[in-house]
């Protein structure tokens, strides 16, 4: 082949792959705005308001989300437990893909990502019909309910305090097992309770079924970190 016709059909691949890429991009800002292929005619996408539940939650579970990799980080440096450290690992790397794209979401809406001033923590969740029993099946966290009071560095349901962060950076051996994995487990309840809170009250099916998506994995590794927890003689916190 000539040296001309190898860059003509070199062009005509990157082309191609250039295309792909345009409507890769294109499709992935159509499902965050909930659109769809629709007539030319047809109104145009709803986006969020800064007070939807869509924007609150994406706020909120990014915020939650950063704490959990945060912990999974401190205790892989704590213990050679590999299946804790492989459990972390997961975690880590699952949420912060998640937070990624919550962030994201709200770059796109041109939404800020941070909670109004003098908003409570969780007051996109009023509207949650379940919130009263979340509350009673976890631990005193609060689980889902509006109205949480932040204390110590613990902003939302579930997060760990600055206190226990820094009991959990102390900790070694098969003490920063049992405590990370009690702490994730109090994180997981508080996260389970705001998934199941968007899934409810959020309109953009695409956040909708994010938030399903980990309602079901992390009572999953609820499951598991229980079991992990009974192997090394302990349980979730009261």
């Amino acid at each position: 082949m000539s040296p001309a016709r190898v860059r003509r059909t070199r062009w005509l691949a990157g082309s191609v792959v250039g295309v792909a890429v345009l409507c890769a991009g294109a499709a992935a800002v159509a499902t965050a705005r909930d659109e769809g292929p629709a007539p030319a005619a047809a109104s145009a996408p709803r986006t969020p308001s800064a007070g939807s539940a869509d924007a609150g939650f994406a706020r909120e579970m990014a915020v939650h989300h950063q704490q959990a990799v945060e912990m999974s980080f401190v205790v892989r440096d704590r213990t050679t437990d590999e299946d804790v450290r492989r459990l972390a690992y997961d975690i880590a790397n699952t949420q912060a893909n998640q937070r990624g794209m919550l962030l994201g979401w709200l770059d796109l809406w041109e939404l800020p990502k941070t909670t109004p001033a003098g908003q409570e923590p969780m007051a996109w969740m009023s509207g949650h019909g379940h919130h009263d029993g979340h509350a009673g099946g976890h631990g005193g966290h609060g689980g889902g309910e509006a109205g949480f009071e932040a204390h110590d560095g613990a902003l939302m349901p579930g997060m760990a305090t600055r206190t226990e962060l820094k009991a959990l950076g102390a900790a070694e051996g098969v003490k920063a097992e049992v405590l990370f994995l009690q702490l994730m487990t109090d994180h997981h309840k508080g996260g389970v309770a705001m998934a199941e809170g968007c899934a409810e009250l959020c309109a953009v099916p695409a956040e909708k079924r994010l938030a399903q998506g980990m309602v079901e994995a992390q009572r999953s590794e609820l499951d598991l970190m229980a079991d992990m927890l009974a192997a090394r003689g302990a349980a979730p916190r009261p």
